[in-house]
């Protein structure tokens, strides 16, 4: 996501982006990993790895490292879910935990232009054309989906489908991705409340001007956990149509490491390990259903 100012106070959530969700497509772009022996796939053994620290994997995230996306500001700890990707990936390429190392990157850092400290940043950073000039993306990780919240107990707040939603008042930001998601999808009967900024659709939801916001999922997370007192996420949905915004591993400009990066995604994806790290983070446990 081109993240919320707020996002950029907490250094990630959340958190999540957004921000403006996850289903077993994240790294469908991912190409086809490569036969046993071939160029490619030497390329990629371990010990021809072109990394920062030979043997040792580097990864880049923010601090604090907020829930769902690392547990307890621990991204060594291989729990929530971007922390889960990251030692998935580094699995793929062929590192045991002890060998991988975690920097603190602050987010922007993480894609200005420049040398990296890291060889690759998870840390929500979504893929834009304007950051690919200056730095490297894997293909896509993790597909953003919109997100519904409402204060608890409130009308709304038990919604189980996109259909009860039609009839909420509807508050989200101009310009983004949640506003369409929100004509496209949901189709309230009213038109939707559109603000300026999104934190005056946040207060709006706080004031009850409005029944429920739309916002990308990770900003829910974020909402509801420092922004709006007593209030839930209802759920999240996938917008209609168009190229889904995705958030991608960062490297450093040019990295050879990506192509190999990029065949462990695809692995993980068809697999299905990808879509069993984000139900285990990111779906009913972690507070998101799927609305449909």
């Amino acid at each position: 996501m081109v993240r919320p100012s707020m996002l950029l106070a907490l250094g990630a959530l959340a958190v999540a982006t957004a921000a403006c969700a996850p289903a077993s497509d994240t790294a469908g772009q991912a190409s086809p990993s490569a036969p046993a022996g071939s160029p490619a796939a030497d390329a990629c053994a371990k010990d021809k790895l072109t990394l920062k620290t030979p043997g040792k994997l580097t990864i880049g995230t923010d601090k604090p490292a907020y829930e769902p996306w690392f547990k307890n500001d621990d991204p060594a700890s291989g729990e929530g879910y971007e922390s889960a990707v990251a030692y998935a990936v580094a699995d793929g390429l062929g590192f045991t935990k002890d060998e991988v190392v975690w920097q603190t990157v602050p987010f922007d850092a993480a894609f200005a232009p420049g040398a990296k400290k890291f060889d690759f940043d998870i840390n929500q950073i979504s893929i834009t054309p304007d950051r690919a000039k200056v730095v490297d993306f894997s293909d896509g990780y993790y597909t953003v989906k919109q997100a519904v919240v409402a204060i608890k107990g409130s009308a709304f707040a038990s919604a189980t489908d996109l259909a009860t939603l039609k009839d909420a008042r509807i508050g989200v930001q101009v310009g983004t991705t949640s506003l369409q998601a929100v004509k496209d999808v949901i189709r309230p009967t009213a038109e939707p409340k559109v603000y300026n900024v999104q934190v005056d659709a946040v207060n709006a939801l706080k004031n009850k001007q409005v029944d429920a916001i739309v916002v990308d999922l990770p900003t829910a997370f974020y909402v509801t956990a420092a922004q709006v007192e007593d209030s839930v996420i209802v759920g999240q949905f996938g917008a209609a149509g168009g190229t889904p915004e995705q958030f991608g591993l960062v490297f450093e400009k040019g990295a050879t490491l990506v192509s190999c990066v990029n065949e462990v995604l695809g692995e993980l994806s068809s697999s299905g390990k990808l879509a069993e790290i984000e139900s285990t983070w990111l779906g009913s446990a972690a507070g998101a259903p799927e609305l449909k």
